[in-house]
């Protein structure tokens, strides 16, 4: 018997010590006492973990007997850390409130699809880079966005010239033409005024970038066959906000610039003062300068007027002024001689004004009406030759935003006029054109479940476009559709497609790259259209306390019907033409992140494009364009306090227009950042192994005199080490 109650006695302990359990939890938002959704609750040390409903509860089960705690988590706010003893009697759901955290991280909303949702909940598919790494790509090249472009995966940007090191943005191997540059939603750098834009849109002023891949005509218009790419300003808070930084690199690069905003109860303002100096520089010693001799100055003040809590409106200018002079380093340091005389210089003056009016007809319902005017002027000079434009470009839209229980809808329209007028040229090479758009559309956004979203969009644009030498009159309906569907808490898919097209336009990357010389005016050349899409798998998971994983499996697909090609005749004058054959360009991108107790952020990205033109003879493959490339990315931070980072990436072999192929290439770099109280220093090692097209072969062939240039495939400066102060207030 004394056995029999022993032998019980070790059953009921045994029991006891493995009890299972259940904590009911409601999570709110401290300052507004709302629900919060999706936010992380966790037992520490067990693999119990799940999200937050819509009101803010999740019931937790399984828990075992004895103390435990209970992590609950949330973008943007401080962690809350429970600890309770179990078996925890409870009559009803224990209330958690949740504080902002100190550096305001907010969740991500997109505002491209002009339905403000969620990352987590819009249909199409968003990319978004946030202010934390918009923060450390600015300490690497604070003068323009193309480091944050660069390092991202699916994007290229792509220098057009030896001289001057212009460049344009490629995504998915396609030509910069077919990527739309958007700034605040404006569409200010088409055609001839996307020439030197990357290198004059600061990042200082930035709160998001965010990449929509693959055609998004439907709500963009012309010029987004490729994908769109729209930099979001800050917008400023009750907070003062006033920051400066103050960088110096070894290639003779000074930037100075200032960022303040600040928002009171009927008025708020955000100014950016931002100005580069680069001293010429040649690395390679061969008389030709990698980095011209720039001066650039640029100032973007916004005013921010709020009449009612329902009403902002807000006008802001933004004007900047570029000197850059490239070519023969003797040339722009000492004068022309009979020896050295080749020199390129281009002066740019841009200037936009824009007027957004917002006005809330209900809690979630939306009237939006901007409109902007553009102003660029470019001048290029060359030995005995000269080339100057002015594009005018005025934009504007209203739209109205309806929001339902489940369901979005957004209608509108949007005028767009373009002009180009070439100065001082004779009549036959004139490049005078001009290109007026009206357009209608309308999307819809259903929730049907908690599981699956869909997003369906329709476009119609007449566009009208003309020269001196022919006028043309198209219409363009543009569908576009998209779906997200969940699977579970990790797991999730969205796919996409629709309609394109791209007008006429002389300015490329291939014109640039011998500054529109002996370049015909546009005759009889029709809009290229398109179409594509994109599917993607992603999963994200908690692996225990410390570790989270993140992955994204997207595929691409866009062909382009009528291309433009750019023709040479007997005379040497070159003309565009549109070809029955297609070009086509299809591939996938692979993401994946890994986050070791919120301080050590592993990023690996890779992307496979197989992009050809089949109006190429012998070679189809697009050129400047490699097949394989990888990012790799490793960084430590410590919230305010430190944080460093290691990239490595690799860019395979690549065609050039006469057929030859490049080498595979690796590049590294290395930054890190201090954090003492309100100042922070930094220092950067951007490609310091010193990868460089140079090292290959030279890039400068002939004389002096009468250089020609190779076409640029990788780094032509080399190595770069700069480092600064940042002082934010």
């Amino acid at each position: 018997m004394r056995k029999i109650f022993l032998l019980l006695c070790a059953l009921v302990c045994m029991v006891s010590a493995y009890a299972q359990n259940s904590l009911k939890v409601r999570v709110k938002d401290k300052q507004n006492n709302t629900a919060l959704a999706d936010a992380t609750i966790l037992v520490k040390g067990t693999n119990i973990i799940l999200k937050s409903a819509a009101d803010g509860t999740a019931n937790l089960n399984n828990i075992s007997n004895g103390l435990q705690t209970i992590l609950i988590r949330n973008v943007g706010f401080e962690e809350q850390k429970l600890m309770l003893t179990f078996p925890f009697t409870q009559n009803e759901a224990i209330e958690i409130l949740m504080e902002p955290a100190e550096d305001e991280l907010e969740e991500v909303i997109v505002s491209s699809t002009r339905t403000s949702r969620s990352i987590q909940n819009t249909p199409t598919r968003v990319e978004t880079i946030e202010l934390e790494e918009i923060d450390e790509k600015s300490n690497m090249r604070p003068a323009n966005v193309s480091m944050i472009l660069h390092e991202s995966t699916g994007i290229a940007v792509q220098q057009t010239s030896a001289t001057s090191a212009n460049a344009s943005i490629r995504i998915q191997g396609l030509d910069g033409r077919y990527t739309q540059l958007l700034k605040d939603g404006y569409a200010s750098f088409g055609n001839f005024a996307s020439g030197l834009s990357i290198l004059e849109i600061p990042p200082l002023d930035l709160a998001q970038v965010e990449i929509i891949k693959g055609p998004s005509s439907t709500l963009f218009g012309a010029g987004a066959i490729a994908g769109v790419v729209n930099f979001i300003s800050r917008v400023p808070r009750e907070k003062a906000d006033l920051s400066f930084i103050l960088n110096q690199s070894n290639v003779g690069q000074t930037n100075i610039g200032a960022f303040s905003m600040q928002r009171g109860k009927k008025f708020g303002y955000s100014l950016l003062a931002l100005a580069n100096f680069q001293k010429a520089y040649d690395v390679d010693k061969d008389d030709f300068t990698e980095l011209p001799k720039t001066n650039d100055f640029t100032i973007h003040p916004k005013v921010f007027i709020y009449p009612s809590e329902r009403t902002m409106i807000t006008i802001g200018n933004a004007f900047t002024k570029s000197d850059r002079t490239g070519g023969d380093i003797f040339v722009i340091n000492k004068g022309i001689n009979a020896e050295h005389q080749y020199f390129e210089t281009n002066n740019s003056t841009r200037n936009t004004s824009t007027l957004d009016f917002s006005y809330k007809t209900a809690e979630k319902d939306l009237l939006k009406i901007k409109t902007s005017f553009n102003y660029f002027k470019r001048g290029i000079s060359i030995p005995d030759y000269k080339f100057n434009g002015v594009n005018y470009n005025s934009y504007t839209d209203f739209s109205y935003l309806k929001t339902l229980k489940n369901q979005s809808l957004i209608f509108g329209g949007n005028l767009v006029y373009d002009k180009f007028s070439e100065q001082n040229q004779e009549p036959v090479l004139k490049k005078d054109f001009t290109t007026r758009t009206a357009g209608a559309y309308a999307q819809h956004t259903w929730d049907l479940s908690e599981k699956l979203k869909l997003e369906s969009g329709l476009r119609a644009d007449f566009v009208n476009y003309f020269n001196a030498s022919y006028r043309q009159n198209e219409v363009f309906i543009l569908p576009r559709v998209s779906a997200l569907y969940k699977f579970d808490d990790h797991w999730s898919s969205r796919i996409g497609g629709g309609l394109g097209y791209k007008t006429p336009t002389l300015f490329t990357e291939q014109t640039e790259t011998f500054q529109y010389q002996n370049l015909l005016p546009l005759n009889h050349v029709k809009a290229e259209r398109s179409f594509g899409g994109t599917a993607d798998v992603n999963y994200k998971t908690a692996i225990s306390d410390d570790w989270m994983l993140s992955f994204n499996q997207m595929f691409f697909f866009t062909r382009i019907n009528n291309s433009t090609i750019l023709l040479q005749d007997n005379d040497g004058n070159f003309s565009f033409g549109n070809t029955r054959e297609p070009v086509r360009s299809l591939g996938f991108e692979t993401n994946a992140k890994l986050i070791f107790h919120e301080h050590f952020k592993l990023f690996a990205g890779y992307t496979f494009t197989d992009a050809k033109a089949n109006y190429l003879p012998v070679i189809q493959t697009i050129r400047l364009l490699p097949k394989n490339k990888l990012n790799l990315a490793l960084l430590y931070e410590k919230e305010s306090n430190f944080k460093m980072g290691l990239e490595g990436y690799f860019t395979d072999r690549q065609y050039l227009y006469n057929n030859q192929q490049t080498n595979a290439f690796w590049e590294f770099g290395f930054m890190a950042e201090k954090v003492f109280g309100k100042i922070s220093i930094f220092i950067n090692a951007e490609n310091f192994t010193d990868t460089r097209q140079s090292r290959y072969k030279s890039v400068v062939n002939g004389s002096n005199l009468t250089p020609t240039f190779d076409d640029i495939w990788t780094h032509t400066e080399g190595r770069t080490f700069n480092g600064g102060i940042k002082l934010k207030l």
